[in-house]
């Protein structure tokens, strides 16, 4: 037996190492194995998150509304920003290293001769410090798809699937129809299967319809109404008025929110949530990278949109922002996204490219992302009006458009998580 790290860093690292991500096997099999060496059960009630977007925002309201309601939670979330412990949160607070690092040991000494990727292992580990400790409710995110997915070994009391679009073709298919049929594996018979996409792909209305899932659909089994002031949400038997919009901004958080109270409605049994405590729970919920906007000159927009549907959310909150003098961008993407409609519905928001590479070997080139974005320069535009630089790193190119933003100016962050997790560690050091 190889000595075993005994510091989270070095457990990363060698999760890193044992697997290099290239080779993924889609199956479940290695997973459900090492979950029933583990005995793996929750206690508590299980509510599951799927969707190409507005997984995380659904997981954190849920959270917010849960944990003002005096319930203990357990959260798995993901990727992480800064530090890996942001992916597991017990009672709104991050897991320690302690807390990890024992759950590592114990998955570790669970799997045997099994292989496990860092994904596969980390998952089955949070998923053991939750189910272990004393939680009233756990809520997981799930990675890709749904169906295949390593948290997909556990059973939902509620399924979420907040929206279905085009992302991850190489795994998950290249139409709305295969990739629904994928994010609905997670539905289970009998119980609420919960959609919040607008046009659910048939595919998805039909597996739930096979395994005798309870489908709930926005329009038909819930929905929701506002005004400039205040929101309301109707479900099959609850209502809810005089809602406080949610402090996650943007156009789809009212979807979001509406998904995570059909999910509440669906528990209320077990799980009563007061009015007061909705309303408090979605004026305080927070979730970094999600068109996050910082304090201070000029405006800084943090966004971690990478395909187009999350590109024509984020272009739709910018128009809403009111004035801004020029827009700097920072920009980094992967290869395999369909990087021409992201930039297809943002070129007309942004003045300055500030293009970098990403610390990942998917990383776009940022030459060739250049080459793209000079094609999208408006006719007759000056230097000082329009512009497109590359930069190795995250930080080196938001240095750069901090350098040249005036007060009146605006900088959004957006692509990919590296490119707003390589920022949000920049400014961290920058403070210290």
């Amino acid at each position: 037996m190889q000595n075993l790290p005994t510091s989270l860093p070095d457990w990363l690292a060698l999760f890193e190492s044992r697997h290099a991500e290239t080779h993924i096997d889609m199956g479940l099999d290695r997973v459900r194995a090492v979950k029933d060496r583990l005995k793996l059960a929750f206690s508590c009630p299980v509510i599951m998150v799927a969707g190409t977007n507005g997984k995380g925002s659904t997981c954190a309201m849920l959270e917010a509304m849960l944990l003002q309601s005096g319930y203990r939670t357990g959260l798995y979330i993901k990727p992480h920003f800064l530090d890996f412990n942001e992916r597991a949160r017990i009672n709104g607070e991050m897991a320690s290293d302690e807390a990890l690092v024992s759950a590592f040991e114990v998955v570790e000494s669970a799997r045997g001769d099994i292989d496990l990727t860092y994904f596969e292992f980390t998952t089955l580990a949070i998923a053991y410090l939750l189910a272990n400790s004393e939680i009233d409710v756990a809520i997981l995110e799930v990675g890709l798809g749904g169906r295949l997915d390593a948290v997909n070994v556990i059973d939902a009391d509620v399924s979420i699937v907040t929206s279905i679009d085009i992302d991850h073709k190489d795994y998950l298919g290249d139409t709305r129809e295969e990739i629904g049929f994928e994010k609905a594996g997670i539905f289970r018979p009998g119980k609420p299967a919960i959609c919040s996409d607008p046009q659910p792909p048939q595919s998805l209305i039909k597996h739930a319809e096979d395994i005798g899932a309870d489908l709930w659909l926005i329009g038909r089994d819930f929905n929701y109404q506002g005004d400039k002031q205040q929101w309301a949400y109707g479900g099959r038997s609850q209502r809810r008025n005089s809602l406080a919009y949610p402090a996650l901004r943007g156009a789809n958080q009212l979807l979001n929110a509406a998904a995570a109270l059909a999910a509440l409605e669906s528990l209320r049994l077990r799980l009563p949530v007061g009015a007061q405590e909705v309303r408090a729970g979605l004026a305080m919920v927070e979730l970094p990278g999600r068109f996050q906007v910082l304090a201070g000159r000029p405006t800084t927009v943090l966004d971690v949109a990478h395909n187009p549907h999350a590109a024509a959310a984020l272009a739709q909150n910018l128009g809403n922002m009111g004035f801004h003098r020029f827009t700097y961008a920072v920009f980094g993407i992967m290869q395999d996204k369909d990087i021409d409609a992201v930039i297809e519905h943002l070129a007309p928001y942004v003045d300055h490219w500030c293009v970098t590479a990403l610390p990942s070997p998917r990383s776009a080139d940022p030459l060739a992302l250049a080459a793209k974005l000079e094609a999208s320069m408006p006719a007759g535009a000056k230097p000082d009006e329009f512009s497109v630089k590359t930069f190795a790193d995250p930080g080196a190119a938001f240095q750069d458009a901090t350098s040249r933003a005036g007060q009146d100016d605006r900088i959004v962050v957006f692509g990919s998580f590296y490119t707003v997790a390589g920022v949000m560690a920049a400014r961290k050091s920058s403070l210290h």
